[in-house]
């Protein structure tokens, strides 16, 4: 039998984050694609295979659960040099996009592509096939609303195949995709599990178990606010909202552009001005260190004021929160922000990760945790059914 990978994706909408096997791999890319007419022109196979895959994602992808099939796209870096290249707009269900599969196929070709690590995945020719048990999720909102089990179903029944165009080191490799199973789980609920479990579900943060919690999920496009006690999300108090920080960090590219004259490739370049360490909103004008904070401030304050509204209104309906942590990269881009507000305001008892990377792959860590535990469990009942198997046929 072929070996069944585990598969923990992220497909947010800044990037897609995903972790693979016994965490042996991980796997980041920028959420941005751009569709291709024609072959990408090559200029000299050599130089090409010393290029970084990563940097020259270049694929067709075809699959039935796509709206628009056989399609090629460039992705992540390669697709934010286009000028078609398109990100997810607001308003638009994640379940529902052919970007999200394109993403999600594509970070599992190029896991099953890298020989690094044997995946023990059949190889005949060029064609790979390659078996995934994938853990993902979905924002609260499709989720309430069912559209989860559509998205499994698209994802389980078929073969999705991706064939590596002009893609250094993986030109001509096809990749055939499976999934023995797919689970998928509300961002906020898997939030939930991240905070208090590691790897092996042990629990490892006792203070928070039994408390009740507040979790505000800030993605690109949608915001989450999950709502645990005893132990559980409650489905009926959560809430999931139609904004996030696509849409001002959209507004602060635009105003870049008509101010200064600069073009920004994607919202990845503006989250990157917003959130680096030396030179925090600035950029380069003709050659001169130009600061953009008047730009950054102004918008990021007005979403911060939306958000905490958010959060004032689901506090007020669950007053016996004890706290709330924000968590995603929309909480990394909106930290100084919603602090100033609350400490101006409310005084809520509120918590950030001050670890940017920790809370920007929150999500796949946690779908790590829940695939892995399913997995090891679904073991555990394959074997006592050997075992009871074996016992009945000694008799």
């Amino acid at each position: 039998m072929t070996n069944s990978r585990i598969a923990a994706v992220d497909v947010g909408n800044d990037a897609v984050k995903a972790l693979f096997g016994k965490l042996d791999s991980e796997l980041y890319i920028p959420n941005v694609v751009a569709r291709d007419l024609e072959d990408r022109p090559v200029i000299g196979i050599e130089e090409l295979d010393e290029k970084d895959p990563l940097e020259n994602i270049h694929i067709r992808v075809h699959s039935p659960a796509l709206t628009e099939n056989n399609v090629i796209y460039r992705v992540g870096s390669l697709a934010t040099k286009s000028s078609n290249s398109t990100e997810l707009d607001p308003g638009s269900h994640k379940s529902e996009e052919d970007q999200t599969l394109v993403m999600l196929f594509a970070a599992l070709a190029l896991d099953a592509v890298d020989e690094k690590k044997d995946k023990g995945f059949r190889k005949t020719n060029n064609v790979i096939d390659a078996n995934y048990t994938l853990g993902t999720g979905l924002p609260l909102r499709e989720v309430k609303e069912g559209k989860d089990v559509g998205y499994r179903a698209q994802l389980l029944g078929s073969v999705h195949q991706v064939e590596f165009l002009v893609t250094p080191k993986y030109q001509g490799l096809k990749v055939n995709i499976k999934f023995d199973e797919v689970k998928v789980y509300p961002e906020g609920f898997a939030a939930y599990i991240n905070l208090v479990m590691d790897n092996d579900l042990n629990i490892i943060n006792k203070d928070l178990i039994d408390k009740r919690i507040l979790i505000q999920d800030i993605g690109g496009l949608s915001t989450d606010i999950a709502v645990i006690r005893n132990r559980n999300v409650d489905d009926d108090k959560a809430q999931g909202f139609n904004l996030g920080v696509s849409e001002s960090l959209e507004a602060i590219r635009e105003e870049i552009r008509t101010k200064h004259g600069v073009e920004l490739d994607s919202r990845r370049d503006v989250v990157e001005i917003i959130t680096r360490k030396n030179d925090r909103n600035h950029i380069m004008v003709r050659g001169s260190r130009t600061s953009v904070h008047d730009i950054t401030d102004r918008i990021l304050l007005e979403l911060a004021k939306k958000q905490y509204r958010f959060l004032r209104n689901v506090w007020q309906r669950n007053s016996q929160t004890e706290i709330c942590y924000f968590v995603g990269g929309g909480a990394s881009v909106l930290k100084d922000y919603l602090k100033t507000l609350n400490n101006n305001l409310d005084g809520y008892n509120i918590e950030f990760f001050e670890d940017e990377k920790e809370s920007i792959w929150m999500m796949s860590n946690a779908y790590y945790k829940l695939i892995s535990d399913y997995v090891r469990r679904n073991q555990k009942t394959e074997e006592k059914k050997d075992e009871k198997a074996k016992a009945a046929s000694s008799k």
